[in-house]
């Protein structure tokens, strides 16, 4: 509550007047030092706002005195790389994946650009130098959906998988159970077979397996092959091996069995230049994986 004005004994520093629960407010005043600074702030937001574009608008937004733009600056900035790139640029355009990786100075170039664009445009999915993701395939194995040539890589960046384009890469597994085209025991049957293929059978389930036999060779065999190698020209994974893009537990494998699985890759072809989509098959042939 308010009361008088006094000099406080204690501080020598005189009150606001404010008492709360014999608590008296003292007026001690800011610091000279931070008043100007406070000051000085305003006065340097209100040039700024002068010079430099700053205030939207419902059509755009002040462009200031100096009517500076960074976009402007990181264009010309591009502009200028790339012009210092274009030799390099030009022989990647003209040249073949294959030939490109025979010029020791153009590989250099190609590899660097590679990465730089698989770090903007395919890190959040296949993960840094291509490692992969549950869902998103491994690029440093040997294990390969599409084909793992140069000229195979580089048709899928282009077109993707599922992706929309006119001539994208499309591997439809039927949906076994949930179509009813097997039954819940068949399809565990089956996985138990899957998993002997790998290597990975466990013998108290050897029966199983054999009952799986025959529907792998009726249902699967025609896309995974008769042992399991797979087929990239259809686009069907190995199943012979330990690498497994949506898991290789039992559990996993059911589920696959059961509702097939259906990834989708974007089509770069039109969204990266021809110069920048060879590079990055370059890159992605050079990660381990690459045949």
């Amino acid at each position: 509550m308010p009361t008088k004005i006094e000099k406080d004994s204690v501080t020598g520093t005189d009150t606001t007047g404010h008492e709360w629960d014999g608590v008296r407010e003292l007026n001690t005043p800011l610091p000279t030092w931070w008043v100007y600074t406070f000051y000085a702030t305003i006065v340097w937001a209100i040039a700024y706002y002068i010079v430099y574009p700053a205030w939207p608008g419902l059509s755009g937004y002040t462009k200031g005195i100096w009517s500076y733009s960074q976009r402007v600056e990181v264009e010309a900035d591009i502009a200028q790389a790339r012009a210092a790139q274009k030799g390099y640029r030009d022989r990647v355009g003209a040249l073949s994946t294959d030939d490109i990786r025979k010029d020791p100075d153009l590989l250099a170039f190609a590899l660097a650009g590679g990465r730089a664009a698989f770090a903007d445009n395919c890190v959040p999915c296949h993960a840094v130098a291509g490692a992969g993701r549950i869902g998103y395939p491994s690029l440093a194995d040997d294990d390969w959906l599409w084909g793992g040539t140069l000229a195979e890589i580089q048709r899928t960046i282009e077109v993707g998988a599922r992706s929309g384009h006119a001539e994208t890469r499309v591997s439809d597994m039927p949906r076994f159970g949930a179509d009813g085209m097997l039954t819940g025991p068949q399809i565990d049957d089956l996985a138990e077979f899957v998993l002997q293929l790998s290597g990975r059978g466990d013998a108290a389930m050897a029966a199983s397996a054999e009952r799986g036999r025959p529907l792998y060779a009726e249902n699967c065999a025609a896309c995974h092959g008769d042992s399991g190698e797979g087929k990239p020209d259809v686009g069907a994974p190995r199943l012979n091996d330990q690498i497994w893009l949506y898991g290789g537990d039992k559990q996993s494998i059911v589920a696959s069995i059961n509702a097939a699985r259906a990834g989708v890759m974007p089509a770069w072809a039109g969204r990266l230049d021809v110069e920048t989509i060879k590079m990055l098959t370059v890159y992605v042939h050079s990660l381990g994986g690459g045949r």
